[in-house]
């Protein structure tokens, strides 16, 4: 098997990487070639080596349960731009869950009637009209209000959702190809404190009748039933509550097979009970996945500073291994997915989530998941109340859709090995994460390499003479406005172009910049990049 190393080198004095060496352009300046290196050496990518692979929907998507607070926002999923958004960002999972969910009650109509927005087998042809899109986007931004006032008071109503919601979303996931996840009530109990599985056995019997594919979820942080809603479960019991679910599964020749996800606890905390472990003791088994949730800071007091702050980044780290020592100690071999994720909880930062600066933790987060562990990664949210969302009240898509646009297309499945550049006097605030390029867009062999500047000023990249010959496509993110003023701009460009929708059923061409071979280019003060090395000729990749 052939080795072919990569290497990759920062020049201390200059932020200096060293890069497979091109040429730079308008947005990539020329570099400096009289500086010098790290007397400590370079560390190296093994291309031949694949480090690990993960799902093939890693980066997936969820929409919060506060979307069916009132049932007719649900109908915003007919709309064709939110649509046309969705289907660009799969194949993916998409998880419908959050603090609602459980305070929903399946109700079904006794007449049931058609939602009048796309049904499965006609992606194409109904959709919701224009005149109530404006409408209920409106009436949505107002309802947003409410919602986190609820929040905020932690006094939830309990939400009644009818065949509608589902039909609804089963159109939506079908039609963006995306792979539905319905999230259930965990907080309806007996009197004995298990779970009444009576509501649940209703839907599933109703999603099987329209042959609806979808997966489950039990609960959304068992770890806040008591202080949302005064009930205290304990992971024993939740895991004893999943294996009820999984047997009324394989009760239906329709879903005995289907995917079943949890149990969706928050982050570890010292002061927190240890739900996990008692869950994965006796649910284990009832699971395909072990899901949790994972947020850097809150959303009430978030700074811009701690969305550039390197060792706020590596927390991941820190609280990934511990949920892995967990997982691993009791259920050796079983997948650990992130099912809910974002910078801030609590809805997100205001001013920040929703901006361009949100990119690095994003970024990152995709980058240091994968190479952790992580099998699927969920991003909170693609639509619902909040600041973390993809797309903004109007559905537009905000800087992190673009982002996540960007990394389908051009990240592949298998992470490759880079070393740490902490190792080798490089500054944290330049992080890089090397994968197979995404097949469906290159040749076999490419290599992706996924890089961010968190500095104020650019980073310079260089490429050994090894692979001197290898071409790079470089697709750069930066705001639409210079300098750290630009940070918190809802808007981006690629490659200096402003990113926007041609037009509701559209997406524009997110075409990289052709770099032919030169010693030097630079990673931009504050910006995102994906360089793809074209000819590579990865061993891992092909």
């Amino acid at each position: 098997m052939n080795r072919v190393p990569l290497l990759l080198l920062l020049l201390v004095p200059d932020l200096v990487l060293c890069l497979l060496g091109r040429r730079t352009d308008a947005f990539l300046t020329r570099g400096d070639t009289n500086s010098t290196s790290d007397s400590s050496g370079p560390p190296d990518a093994d291309l031949a080596a694949l480090v690990r692979r993960v799902d093939r929907r890693f980066l997936s998507v969820t929409i919060d349960a506060s979307l069916a607070s009132q049932e007719k926002f649900v109908s915003l999923l007919g709309s064709p731009k939110i649509r046309t958004l969705a289907k660009a960002l799969s194949p993916a999972f998409l998880r419908f869950g959050g603090t609602r969910q459980d305070f929903m009650v399946f109700t079904p109509q006794r007449c049931h009637r058609d939602s009048g927005v796309a049904t499965d087998e006609s992606c194409g042809g109904v959709e919701l009209p224009s005149w109530l899109e404006d409408k209920l986007k409106k009436e949505w931004t107002q309802q947003q209000l409410v919602l986190m006032r609820e929040d905020q008071q932690k006094k939830y109503k309990r939400v009644k959702f009818t065949e509608n919601t589902v039909d609804l979303l089963n159109s939506f996931s079908n039609c963006s190809g995306m792979d539905l996840i319905f999230g259930l009530n965990a907080l309806l109990r007996t009197a004995d404190n298990s779970w009444n599985s009576s509501n649940a056995r209703s839907l599933l019997q109703y999603c099987e009748s329209r042959g609806y594919r979808m997966s489950w979820e039990l609960g959304n942080e068992p770890n806040s039933f008591e202080k949302k809603a005064g009930i205290r479960v304990d992971g024993s019991q939740l895991g004893r509550d999943f294996t009820r679910l999984r047997d009324l599964m394989s009760e239906s020749k329709f879903y005995q097979n289907a995917g079943l996800y949890g149990p969706d606890v928050g982050q570890p905390r010292d002061h927190r009970t240890d739900i996990l472990t008692g869950f994965l003791q006796t649910g284990a088994e009832a699971i395909d996945a072990c899901t949790w949730h994972h947020y850097y800071v809150s959303g009430r007091d978030a700074s811009l500073e701690d969305f550039l702050d390197p060792d706020v980044l590596d927390t991941l780290t820190l609280k990934t291994k511990e949920v892995l020592k967990k997982v691993k100690l009791v259920s050796p071999g079983k997948k650990l997915w992130l099912g809910e994720t974002s910078s801030a909880y609590g809805g997100g930062a205001a001013g920040l989530s929703d901006t361009f600066i949100a990119g690095f933790m994003w970024l990152d987060k995709l980058g240091l998941g994968a190479r952790l562990g992580l099998d699927v990664v969920m991003r909170q949210v693609f639509i619902g109340s909040g600041f973390y969302h993809l797309v903004d009240d109007n559905l537009d898509p905000l800087p992190d859709y673009w982002l996540s646009l960007l990394y389908k297309r051009l990240v592949g499945p298998e992470v490759l090995n880079v070393a740490a550049f902490s190792d080798f006097g490089r500054s944290k605030r330049v992080r890089l994460y090397l994968h197979c390029t995404n097949k469906q867009s290159y040749r076999g062999g490419a290599v992706t390499l996924m890089s961010m500047n968190l500095s104020e000023e650019p980073a310079r990249i260089s490429v050994p003479a090894l692979i001197s010959s290898s071409t790079v496509d470089a697709f750069v993110l930066q705001s639409d406005q210079p300098g750290e003023a630009g940070l918190s701009s809802r808007s981006v460009k690629l490659n200096g172009q402003l990113l926007k929708m041609v037009d509701d059923k559209m997406l524009p061409d997110l075409k990289g910049t052709r770099l032919p071979p030169a010693e030097h280019l630079q990673l931009p003060a504050y910006s995102l990049a994906f360089f793809v090395l074209r000819d590579a000729r990865a061993a891992a990749c092909r």
